[in-house]
């Protein structure tokens, strides 16, 4: 792993087995992570992001987090020193792009030194250049919103309604879309649209049909699924790169 003090950057090849749970940990570098097959769960503080195929996670050096692997993951990794600057501040996903990818392989089959700095370079406008992806949920502090939060992610094909968490959760109606807009930044249906497609990528990851996947997290046709799909990821499914059954 390279100095957080000297300019440096290095990638490996690993792979994990399905349900491989990795400890809450952080880096005195950056690190960007890419799987090629399998996919991963990646938990912060406060955010939960998903990672399929295609798509790569920045972390910032120090940023704490911690990974669960659903499926056979193959990640490829690459740690840079904080000695390289104008990289984004905040996690975020990326498109990966061909020339990244193979960037991102030619690190994890060990670069030579030589070739450091010009990778790091070409790493460097990829990242400011890729398109980025809202593949996240919230983790919310409050204990309440959170008990809500994490049964949408358990059971996404619920229809219970505001009206009925206000009444579980001891809130006004009025109280708990209030506090839901503050905690999440999104509204209830917002949330849990997000959420269902969010659990939808990686069921279709894993290779379900769009129909089965749809009725699986609460859709009620296909047609409804790829409309909240596409309003989520600004794709459908196909364009988003999953092989569909």
């Amino acid at each position: 792993m390279p100095s957080s003090r000297q300019p440096g950057l290095t990638g490996f090849a690993l792979t994990y087995p399905t349900g491989t749970h990795i400890e809450p940990h952080s880096h005195d570098v950056h690190q960007l992570i890419h799987a090629i097959s399998g996919t991963m769960r990646v938990y912060t503080k406060k955010q939960l992001w998903v990672l399929p195929v295609g798509r790569a996670l920045w972390i910032p050096a120090k940023t704490e987090h911690e990974i669960r692997c659903n499926g056979a993951v193959k990640m490829r990794t690459a740690y840079l020193s904080p000695a390289y600057t104008d990289f984004p501040e905040y996690l975020q996903v990326l498109s990966i792009s061909p020339l990244l990818r193979e960037v991102l392989v030619r690190l994890a089959e060990g670069a030579e030194q030589v070739l450091q700095g010009p990778l790091a370079l070409v790493l460097l406008h990829e990242i400011k250049h890729a398109d980025t992806e809202a593949l996240l949920l919230p983790l919310p502090a409050d204990k309440r919103i959170a008990i809500l939060a994490a049964s949408l992610r358990s059971n996404p094909e619920s229809h219970k309604t505001i009206t009925d968490w206000a009444k579980e959760l001891g809130f006004s109606e009025r109280n708990l879309i209030r506090r839901i807009r503050e905690v999440t930044g999104m509204t209830f249906r917002e949330l849990r649209r997000q959420t269902r497609v969010i659990t939808a990528i990686e069921k279709l990851a894993e290779g379900q049909t769009v129909t089965n996947v749809a009725l699986d997290v609460g859709f009620e046709t296909p047609s409804a699924f790829i409309s909240a799909f596409k309003t989520v990821t600004g794709l459908t499914p196909k364009q988003f790169g999953i092989r569909l059954s």
